[in-house]
């Protein structure tokens, strides 16, 4: 018999009891096909690619990509050389959603979002995870000690 739970109860039962999320990658499998795809966009030359770590923080992926591209065609096709790396790694179930702004691959474990730079600006998807972009131009560089 199926027992419906109100809101209250499930607020009662607390975040302890909730659900989580079974990864498919081990970790090192995970840090190896995020590191292939952070090459991947260098060398689609992507700019200000950052990678959050969504373990405890997100429910739906443990790894979160964010890139920019110069134009639509350029974030497509970064996406078109990511989806195909993802299904030479096995990963086959990706989903590629697009507007001429963005592409979002969903692989799972690891979320990528690719923006031209004003709808990154736009959407400031890296406020939202506590993450600030380091312009290399402005990154304080570190002198050597004697």
């Amino acid at each position: 018999m199926n027992e419906q739970i109100s809101r209250k109860e499930i607020v009662q039962i607390g975040p302890e009891q909730v659900v989580k999320r079974v990864s498919v990658l081990d970790d090192a499998r995970l840090n190896q096909v995020v590191a292939l795809m952070v090459e991947s966009l260098e060398e689609d030359k992507a700019e200000n690619i950052v990678v959050i770590d969504l373990v405890g923080k997100a429910s739906f992926a443990d790894r979160m990509i964010i890139a920019s591209g110069q134009v639509d065609r350029q974030i497509l096709a970064m996406a078109t050389h990511l989806d195909k790396m993802l299904f030479e790694q096995g990963i086959k179930k990706v989903t590629m959603e697009q507007s001429p702004d963005w592409v979002l691959l969903d692989a799972g474990d690891i979320i990528v979002h690719l923006f031209r730079g004003e709808a990154r600006e736009y959407y400031n998807i890296e406020k939202i995870w506590n993450v600030e972009i380091v312009d290399a131009a402005k990154a304080p560089t570190e002198e050597p000690q004697d």
